[in-house]
């Protein structure tokens, strides 16, 4: 595969987000949805960000979160609110500010998978949880992508290796809880089959062997949040400063700036971390 580079990723995309209104692409959706939602049913907190493919593909939608925010790297006139249109590698929140991050399909279709990885620990508060989604290299679907020319639809993402992306993980001081591929139907769009009438799911399934289209991985960030503490005045150490003003300092997000604008946020608000 060519250099990242080298390699129009954005042309791509949204190749592999109209691909998702296709029978064979719902199936995958409803796939991912009910894999997503199993693991964040058991999870709860302030903060839920999807690192996501569009505003038009939400995952986790029914979860115990106060606040559940999408990102999406297009701007489109009909976003509704709680939506941030920005890059994967370049995260307009606050460091330690969500409890639990889901990256669908981020690094086979980010230019930079890494740097999107390490933004999504950044934003993610010490002991919060990350869903990691990609597709496997090792099934049906990573064969059809090695033989076929055409690099639209999912075939133009990098369907990187799983245990790679432990790997980064671990880097990332990240212990991996749970993981595990899914979805055994062929990658023909035909061949769309229903859930118990898969040859290849009775066959080798989840507990046998790891040929699923997609992975999913659940890891907790292992870092804690550091706790703020108040500082400790000293009555003989303040001076004072003439004047009714008040002497403030604006607070700056962490993370790199962004040229030409800077990411965009619709939302009404957000909750001060």
């Amino acid at each position: 595969m060519s250099q990242a580079g080298e390699v129009d990723y954005s042309a791509r995309h949204d190749s592999f987000e109209s691909w998702f209104q296709t029978p064979l692409g719902q199936s995958l959706l409803a796939d991912q949805r009910a894999c997503v939602e199993h693991h964040a049913s058991k999870l709860s907190g302030a903060r839920q960000l999807q690192v996501g493919l569009s505003h038009r593909l939400p995952l986790a939608t029914t979860t115990d979160f106060a606040q559940r925010i999408l990102t999406t790297p297009n701007w489109d006139p009909v976003i509704p609110d709680g939506v941030a249109v920005c890059d994967a590698d370049e995260l307009p929140f606050p460091g330690d500010s969500m409890d639990l991050v889901i990256l669908h399909h981020t690094a086979d279709f980010s230019p930079h998978p890494h740097q999107a990885l390490r933004e999504a620990s950044r934003v993610l508060r010490g002991e919060g949880m990350m869903l990691l989604i990609g597709f496997n290299p090792f099934s049906l679907w990573g064969l059809r992508k090695l033989m076929s020319r055409y690099r639209g639809g999912p075939w133009g993402g990098r369907f990187m290796m799983r245990r790679r992306m432990e790997d980064w993980l671990r880097l990332l001081d990240f212990s991996v809880e749970s993981a595990g591929s899914s979805f055994f139907q062929v990658p023909l769009q035909g061949a769309v089959l229903n859930e118990r009438g898969g040859i290849m799911e009775r066959v080798c399934g989840n507990r046998f062997l790891p040929v699923g289209a997609y992975y999913c991985i659940l890891a907790k960030k292992r870092v804690y949040s550091r706790i703020p503490r108040k500082p400790v005045w000293q009555s003989n150490k303040v001076i004072a400063l003439p004047g009714r003003g008040t002497v403030g300092a604006s607070r700056i997000y962490p993370g790199k700036g962004r040229t030409g604008g800077g990411a965009m946020l619709n939302h009404k608000h957000i909750e001060e971390c």
